[in-house]
Formats: structure tokens, sequence, C-alpha cells
């Protein structure tokens, strides 16, 4: 991919080796070495400055709660609970709670993990950053020790805040994955309230306050009865309203097949910055090339982050001519020519260019890849929230050192489309390389292994 070098290697390896220093630590606020909090250092001095709560920057999302149940079984298991093997099924209230009873009883039951893609992406952006963000959504008021309900809250990171969560009396989501001899997987899914997220739940003020607004496709789809796809459209409009970035992960392929003009018309309205694999890319552009797709979408949003499986990642955006950086490396051409000649640019919102200009940029995946896969469930989740960890970086430095000469451009991000790719995909090998859907630890703030991740094969 990277054929016909120009530069010599050891320029290149000790330009990533400061690029990769300078993208692992933000300005953000950080885990601290220091025993006592370094913002309480001076108490006379933050008497004289105090340090409002509400200006510290977070992100919001928005989530069907629901937790991953996995477990070990055989076919006359599956057969007692009418489940096909194979398959992925909806199964009813009464059966869902015989089916967990029955694996808990038998001790049957593998891992139990909180999950859902914007529970998981809160979860990996709080552990990547080491800061706050909310998650919007329901939770049991009935909860106890050991349940469904207490392994999402103790799964998931003390500095996401869960205060905001409505009650709901009855079942968050659970997915069970249960798994023959054979390593096949069949799938039962019961949905349990997690779609009655009413829209007097949403907090306004709390949503004008953020650094971005997460959320996906699946809370579009709600059956009869269920409030969540008002709310998540309330909280949407007071985004769209304060000016807060707007971020949409599609989530399925199914559900953007089923109605891709709707998705077309809902991001061209609503969404700043969209993020997808290369199934749903083609589902909603009718594209089957990445980076094509990626394009198409430009016509719709001011980012693009697409993820490409073993072949990486690709992502686009815009900057205002001004702003353009050209790489002073070799150039690719794919089905766009020289794609990648300005990926050292930091990616603006199209309506704060005067004289847009399209910006692209691709990585393979960090080392190559795993040697062996544990798990894809939630790869890409990190991948997301290792680019909303650059964008609340970049608020935060705004907030605390805005006569800085980086403001002069008023960039979405505080790194370039190269360097957040990089990130993003380095995120989402440590969710590879693991059995959990989620970050269990943050990454060190600078890797000698990152010198030849990309360069050196």
């Amino acid at each position: 991919m990277f054929s016909g070098q120009t530069k010599s290697h050891c320029a290149i390896i000790r330009f990533l080796s400061l690029t990769v220093y300078y993208f692992m630590k933000f300005p953000g606020r950080r885990q601290h070495r220091h025993y006592f909090p370094v913002d309480n250092k001076n108490p006379l001095t933050n008497q004289v400055n105090p340090s409002s709560q509400a200006d510290k920057n977070y992100i919001v999302g928005i989530d069907q709660v629901l937790v991953d149940i996995e477990a070990k079984v055989e076919q006359a298991f599956l057969d007692e609970f009418d489940l096909q093997r194979g398959m992925s099924q909806v199964i009813s209230d009464e059966v869902t709670q015989r089916l967990y009873k029955r694996l808990k009883d038998e001790a049957l039951i593998n891992y139990e993990f909180a999950g859902g893609t914007i529970g998981n992406t809160m979860h990996n952006y709080s552990v990547l950053a080491d800061d706050r963000s909310v998650l919007l959504g329901v939770m049991s008021e009935n909860i106890h020790v050991g349940d469904y309900a207490y392994r999402f809250i103790s799964n998931t990171s003390s500095r996401v805040d869960l205060n905001y969560l409505q009650p709901v009396d009855g079942p968050i989501g659970r997915c069970f994955t249960l798994i023959d001899d054979t390593g096949e997987r069949t799938f039962g899914i019961n949905a349990g309230l997690i779609n009655r997220l009413r829209p007097d739940s949403i907090d306004e003020p709390l949503i004008s306050g953020a650094s971005a607004l997460v959320i996906s496709s699946y809370l579009m789809r709600t059956q009869p009865g269920d409030t969540m796809t008002e709310a998540a459209i309330k909280a949407v409009k007071c985004a769209n309203a304060a000016g807060v970035p707007v971020v949409l992960t599609l989530g399925t392929k199914f559900l953007i097949e089923e109605e891709p003009e709707f998705w077309r018309d809902f991001v061209q309205k609503h969404v700043n910055i969209l993020t997808m694999n290369e199934e749903e890319a083609l589902a909603i552009t009718g594209i089957e090339e990445p980076l094509l797709a990626a394009n198409k979408c430009l016509d719709w949003v001011d980012m693009v982050i697409c993820t490409a499986g073993k072949d990486g990642l690709y992502m686009a955006g815009y900057v205002d001519e001004p702003f353009k950086r050209e790489s002073e490396y070799p150039l690719i051409s794919a089905e766009i020519e020289e794609f990648n000649r300005y990926e050292y640019s930091r990616p603006m919102l199209l309506k704060d260019c005067q004289k847009p200009m399209r910006i692209y940029t691709h990585s393979a995946p960090y080392m190559g890849g795993p040697e062996r896969i544990k798990n894809t469930n939630g790869a890409g989740d990190a991948a997301l929230a290792a680019i909303l960890h650059d964008l609340s970086a970049n608020v935060y430095h705004k907030n605390t050192v805005a006569n800085s000469s980086k403001h002069q451009q008023p960039a979405l991000t505080y790194s370039s489309l190269s360097q957040m790719s990089k990130y993003a995909n380095r995120a989402s090998y440590e969710v590879l390389v693991q059995h959990s859907p989620r970050l269990s630890r943050g990454l060190p703030e600078r890797e000698d292994s990152l010198d030849q991740a990309y360069w050196a094969q």
C-alpha cells in the first residue's frame, strides 16, 4: 500500500514517533501521578478563580441499555426454548426470564458484559480520556446484586455519569449469545423496556452544554407505544439549536437498507459526524468502495469515519483552503487520485469554511492487526471513542487556552485527520485482542511499538 516511498526510513520513523506522542497525549483531564488532585493545589487560588463543574467538557450519548450474556449450551437446550441454531431471534419476556434463570441455576453463563453501541462508546471514551461522559437511557429501578442490571453498572467506567438514566419498573435489554460445541452462535434478544425513554427525561441544558451528542440508528427502530425515538429526536434538535456536534453511528446495514432515503435525509438535516462500516456505507450510499462512499457522505455531513475490517479505516472531512496542510510523505492514489495529499489538515465544519476542500486519509490496522482476534464486537465503538476523545480535547483546549494560535483555525478536532485515524485504529486493536467489547484499560501515553506499527511492515 505504501510502496514508492521517497523519504528515508529513519525520517519516517522519527516523524511517526513525534506524531504518536502528540496524538496520544491530549490537553484534557488525564490521570495524574499525584496523590492529591492537581486542580486543588492552592485552595486560596481556587477561591479567587473558582472552576465551575459546568465548564468542564463532557460527551453525551443516548442508548438502548442492554447486557450481552454469553453461555455454552447443547442442542437440546436450544430446542427446549425453540431457538433456531445459528439464527438471531427476538424472544418474549416470559421466555427470557425462564432462559436466564436456567442459565443461572446451571452455571452455564461464561460472561455478562455491559453492552449497547453507545454505552460501549461512552465507557471507552471515559477510559481513554479519563473524563466524564453522560449516558441517557433507562435502567431497572429494582437492581439486585449479581443480576444483569447490576452487571451493566458494575462493568461501566466510574467516569460515565449514570445519574441521568430514567428508572423503569422492569428489565433492561438482554442479548443472549448461546454457543454450542461446534462454536456456532445462536442469538436470543429481548428488548425489555429499553425503548421507554421519555422525551421529558431529556435534560436540554445538559445537551446544550455538551461537546458532542452521540446516537445510533437503533434509536429510530421502535414499536408502537415506545417513546425512545421521540426522546432521541428531541435531544438531536436541542443539539442542533445549540451548535453541539451530532454524531451518528449507523449500527447495522439491515436497518439502513430498509429506508436508505430516510437516513440520507436525516443525516443531511441533523448529523455532523457519521460513522459506519463498509457494509453500512454501501447501504446508505449504494457505493461499494469505502473511500468513494465516504466521499459521497460528505455531501450530507461534515466528517465521516468508515471502518473497513482488515483493510483498516478511512476518514474524510473538510478544511478551509488557507488552513490546509500538505503531506510531505508518499501520496496514495486509489479511487480518488492522491487522496491523502492533505491528510495532515485538521477537519472543520463545512459552514466554517470560506473555501472548503475535501480531505481524506487511510490507516492500515495497527501492527497489521492482531494475530488472533478474540472479539470483533465493539471494535468500531472503540474507534469512535478515540475520535470523540480528540474532539473533546479540542473543546477543552479552546476553553482553557482560548488565545492559542491553534484556535485561529475554527477546527472541529484537536489533531489532524491522519493522527485521529491512527489513534482510532490503535483503540480498536485493544478491543480485538480481548474478549470484552469494552476497553478494560486506557492506552499508554507513549509506546515504542507505534514507531514501527504502520510504516515498517
